[in-house]
């Protein structure tokens, strides 16, 4: 694997998730992997589980690791070519990403959208171009359009405490409030990897939003799309709560009725389900406390799979090195 930035990235997830609990069974299987091979993290972005737990399963594997947060510590970061540089910016992504590949056997890269452009932010051109420049192994640790290590994670919490093997859950992906707007590329992410799952035969997947928060169908196609939360959550088996701002009118906070916001009220509704959650979570806005704090909640269950899903990409990449 030279590359993981979303679940096309992966031949086969079944076996995927297999390999990632066999690591967690088995942490420091694979030390020797790692041997005189270097991690490069880079964040564009603020970080907790996606770095903590990227660094931990590199160690797990014998690397050695090196983090270079670039909105606080690196260059400001031309991506245009054909620019004279008389501005703000003072290197360019070809040397800069070419630089980091000759110090680092794989790169780890966290580039958030800005919300103001849809086209820019789709195009991936950022991610896109440093994958190009660097000339070796890329781990997206959230891009504009997706956050493969937490779907991958979240599909290992579920095949792993699904209790009733032999059967699919019906998993739903919950909109939730937020005081601002947020990006898709959980939700996307997350709609892609469940999608695949559903026609590979794991689960049965639907989305509820409201109107106007539709993702785009290039991540959804299969899933079931309710406006009505309380129909979406009947029989539900997994709830999985997030605020995403709309894809349609990109970037906004459009207007939405009251009670989208997952409480043991609405839990009543599925079949016992248990809610998770990406983190961070803004507690009795997203998702209620008295979830947060029950039996029902996964997120620190789910949180806690990071480890292994970082540590299965990387794994893969190494045995290709």
């Amino acid at each position: 694997m030279k590359l993981f930035s979303s679940v096309h990235d992966v031949p086969d997830i079944k076996q995927f998730v297999n390999d990632a609990l066999a690591l967690k069974a088995n942490p420091y299987a694979h030390q020797s992997l790692g041997k005189n091979k270097t991690l490069g993290l880079v964040f564009m972005n603020p970080s907790l589980r996606t770095r903590l737990s990227t660094q931990k399963a590199a160690l797990n594997l014998g690397m050695n690791v090196m983090v270079m947060n670039m909105d606080k510590e690196g260059w400001a970061l031309e991506t245009q070519d054909g620019v004279v540089m008389n501005g703000t910016t003072v290197e360019h992504i070809r040397e800069a990403a070419a630089v980091m590949g000759m110090y680092c056997d794989i790169l780890g890269l966290r580039s958030f959208p800005k919300l103001h452009n849809r086209e820019e932010d789709y195009s991936e051109d950022f991610f896109n171009k440093f994958v190009k420049y660097c000339a070796v192994p890329v781990v997206s640790l959230e891009s504009a359009t997706r956050h493969p290590l937490q779907s991958f994670a979240d599909l290992i919490t579920i095949h792993e405490t699904w209790a009733n093997k032999g059967t699919k859950p019906k998993v739903v992906l919950a909109w939730a409030p937020h005081v601002k707007a947020l990006p898709q590329a959980v939700p996307n992410s997350f709609a892609e990897w469940m999608c695949k799952a559903q026609q590979d035969g794991m689960i049965d997947f639907t989305i509820a939003q409201p109107e106007g928060y539709e993702l785009a169908a290039d991540f959804t196609p299969g899933a079931k799309i309710e406006y009505d939360l309380e129909e979406a959550l009947a029989g539900a088996d997994y709830v999985y709560v997030k605020n995403w701002s709309s894809y349609k009118e990109y970037g906004k906070v459009l207007t939405y009725p009251d009670g989208w916001m997952m409480n043991n009220e609405k839990l009543q509704i599925t079949n016992h389900a248990k809610v998770m959650h990406c983190l961070p979570v803004r507690r009795d806005l997203e998702l209620s406390s008295e979830i947060l704090d029950g039996p029902n909640s996964l997120v620190i269950h789910e949180a806690g799979n990071r480890l292994w899903a970082a540590q299965t990409v990387l794994k893969a990449m190494l045995e290709k090195l």
